[in-house]
């Protein structure tokens, strides 16, 4: 139960990120700001922080984690004609992810109940 509830303060926080970086600035629709941040945190979460993180440290998965979910972004800009993407708005949602996974880190470090 532990990890569901990381897994969901995860989820805010990409959506939060997502919803700054693609709503605010873009105007982009809610229904795909959510996909993006429920695809962009299963992946951050598959490669970053289950491979990355023990492997490399906090800043290094961080870092990755911010361009891992830059790139899911561009990626359904090209797929999806409805969600539109600039430069300055995928360096911003970078920005904010490695910020926030930054922290979301420290987090799963220091809480020993949460499964890896």
């Amino acid at each position: 139960m532990r990890t569901g509830m990381t897994l969901l303060i995860k989820f805010i926080l990409t959506f939060v990120s997502a919803f700054i970086a693609f709503d605010l600035l873009l105007n982009n629709d809610i229904s795909w700001i959510l996909l993006l941040s429920l695809v962009a945190m299963l992946i951050n979460y598959l490669i970053g922080d289950l491979m990355v993180l023990p492997a490399k440290g906090n800043m290094i998965a961080s870092i990755g984690d911010g361009l891992l979910a830059a790139i899911t972004a561009y990626i359904f800009d090209l797929l999806i004609p409805a969600f539109t993407t600039s430069w300055s708005t995928l360096l911003w949602f970078a920005i904010l992810i490695g910020i926030a996974e930054y922290f979301f880190h420290l987090y799963l470090k220091k809480d020993e109940k949460v499964a890896p």
